[in-house]
This record gives C-alpha cells, structure tokens and sequence, in this order.
C-alpha cells in the first residue's frame, strides 16, 4: 500500500512538472517531448488508481472520481500532443 501510495503521489507530481518543464523549453520539439512524458504519467496514474481500487485501498466513488479527473488530464494532453504533432 505505501509504495503504492508513493508511486502514484510522483506520478502524479510527474504530469504537471513535466508540462511545466516542456512550457520553459525553447523548441516546439522539447515541448513535444515533456508533453509526452506527461501524457505518459497520466496513463500510469489511471493504472495504479485501478489497482488500488481492485485492492479496496480506495472507496469506490473515490476512485471513479479521481480517475475522471486522470482521463480528461489525458485526454486534453493527448489532444496538444496531436496538435502540435500536425504543426510541424
């Protein structure tokens, strides 16, 4: 459970850092690229928020609400990603 815990707190730091780090960069390209690894980290919070539901570490109503707010987080980064994608 604790690693668990762990694991899903930096992943879900990483998702914001990575934006915020892509955003400083001086290169479409750079910010592609930390946009990609925050789309990335989305999609391991979703999992691990699905283990530690299937685990019973979360009440069911909790679980389907934070993972809500993973998939639109992914969903909206997926779409810049495939803006910027046909941009260049």
């Amino acid at each position: 459970m604790f690693g668990l815990t762990s694991q899903l707190r930096r992943a879900s730091v990483s998702i914001a850092s990575n934006i915020v780090e892509g955003c400083a960069r001086q290169s479409q390209a750079d910010f592609v690229r930390f946009l990609d690894m925050a789309f990335a980290s989305a999609r391991e919070v979703e999992y691990q928020l699905s283990i530690a539901a299937r685990l019973e570490y979360l009440p069911t109503d909790l679980a389907t609400t934070l993972n809500d707010k993973v998939v639109e987080t992914s969903k909206v980064t997926y779409g810049l990603l495939k803006s910027l994608r046909s941009d260049s």
